[in-house]
């Protein structure tokens, strides 16, 4: 997919001008000498496509043709180029990337959900048809985590990928370690900051972090990840109380995705961790996110930046538009083949580490004997025991913490469901995984 640069416009059709669309079209035309000159020739907005017509966007598109149907930008002859900027993984926006792709027109796109649930159905038809479909905007906004997990770390065999990469949750747990809040009223002070969505369960229930997890282990092992097998959870079950016992333990608490692979196959989950507190991806704070990478050679790299916004997404966008202007594109794994099946996953019980839990138990004796003895009977052996005291006389239950060493999911899986049938525990354990680094 590499051909000579033409000197002649390059002529693109934008499909959705919220502010990532508005920020493009921007960025566009402030940079427009800057980035003929590195693309080789001109990148000119030709035509759009979006819901309301009137709606000021802070950008002038009158002169634009304008399509009520997005799909029809595929149609129009002057278009060289689809950029699909609405999101979601199915309606329009999937319609319009694989009629583009159909077509053999070159497609770029921010829609992380869409790649990572129709990825491979997408890779056959980029490579069927001879055109490039680019997405570095779809991972961790102005990050350049695309190119270098799939280009610029090519030449090694990647173990590990993975890290904060979902700049809402990142921000709350932030705010709840820096303020000692609670997580619902700090949810609410970033929604009322435009931080979070007024529903923000795709952020806050690990699918966000998830999406980019698919796509960028897909990257990193060459192959197609199968959404469904990525283990996800949230950040919901997290409080204030768990801030401050990580920090007496000297960790903080991130929302992880990592992924690994193995000889029984893809180890990939997105779930809140205990990082030590002075390791790298712990100082990554606020809306921030980082992007990790290990490999037999290079080692351990880490990259960390703005993760969203129209700044920073709409500068990745136009990277992949100096790409295509160009002539350079890749495959959309990396690699040469556009039949390949998903990645044989491994269940998450099949996993190993330490983990961090938390009890809420009845303050009188015995009760910590009953517990422990069930880790015994799981074969989980604990590192660590912390225990604050009740609030006042009327509170009937306090906060345990136990730290573990290291075991299997499947015994800590067991030891939970043991634990939490015991009459003397109250509400559901709090499980946080522990990482290294």
């Amino acid at each position: 997919m590499t051909s000579s640069p033409s000197s002649s416009p390059l002529r693109l059709g934008i499909a959705g001008l919220g502010t990532v669309g508005a920020g493009v079209i921007t960025l566009l035309r402030a940079n427009a000498d800057l980035l003929s000159a590195r693309a080789g020739r001109p990148l000119e907005v030709v035509a759009v496509s979006a819901r309301e017509r009137t709606r000021d966007r802070g950008v002038d598109v009158s002169a634009l043709r304008w399509y009520e149907n997005a799909t029809d930008l595929v149609n129009d002859p002057d278009v060289d180029v689809v950029v699909e900027l609405i999101g979601g993984a199915e309606g329009t926006a999937r319609a319009l990337v694989e009629a583009a792709l159909a077509a053999g027109k070159p497609v770029v796109t921010a829609n992380k959900a869409l790649l990572a649930l129709h990825g491979s159905t997408l890779a056959r038809l980029s490579a069927d048809n001879n055109a490039p479909l680019l997405f570095e905007a779809a991972v961790a906004g102005g990050i350049p985590a695309i190119k270098t997990v799939r280009e610029g770390l090519a030449a090694d065999r990647l173990l590990r990928v993975g890290g904060i990469l979902n700049g809402t949750c990142n921000y709350i747990l932030t705010v709840m370690r820096e303020t000692g809040k609670d997580f619902a009223t700090v949810l609410k002070d970033a929604q009322d900051l435009g931080y979070a969505e007024a529903d923000p369960s795709t952020d806050v229930d690990g699918l966000d972090a998830a999406h980019k997890l698919t796509i960028l282990a897909g990257l990193a092992f060459g192959q197609p990840v199968a959404f469904n097998s990525v283990h996800v959870e949230g950040i919901r079950s997290i409080g204030a109380v768990d801030q401050s016992f990580a920090r007496a333990l000297g960790y903080r608490i991130k929302l992880l995705g990592l992924a690994s692979m193995t000889d029984a196959g893809l180890h990939a989950r997105v779930t809140p961790c205990l990082v030590p507190q002075h390791a790298p991806l712990a100082q990554v704070d606020g809306v921030f996110n980082a992007v990790v990478a290990e490999g037999e050679f290079v080692g351990r790299i880490m990259i960390e930046g703005r993760g969203a916004g129209a700044g920073p997404t709409a500068s990745a966008v136009t990277a992949d538009l100096v790409d295509i202007a160009r002539g350079n594109t890749i495959a959309v794994w990396g690699v040469q083949s556009s039949n390949q099946p998903p990645l044989r996953a491994c269940p998450i019980s099949s996993g190993e580490g330490a983990f961090y839990l938390r009890l809420m138990v009845e303050d009188r004796p015995g009760v910590i004997a009953d517990i422990t003895a069930i880790l015994r009977d799981c074969g989980v052996s604990l590192r660590s025991m912390l225990q604050h005291p009740a609030e006042n006389d009327s509170t009937p239950y306090v906060p345990l913490v136990l730290v573990t060493h290291r075991t299997s999911e499947a015994a800590m899986q067991d030891a939970i469901t043991r634990i939490d049938a015991l009459s003397v525990v109250t509400d559901s354990t709090v499980v946080i995984r522990i990482e290294a680094a």
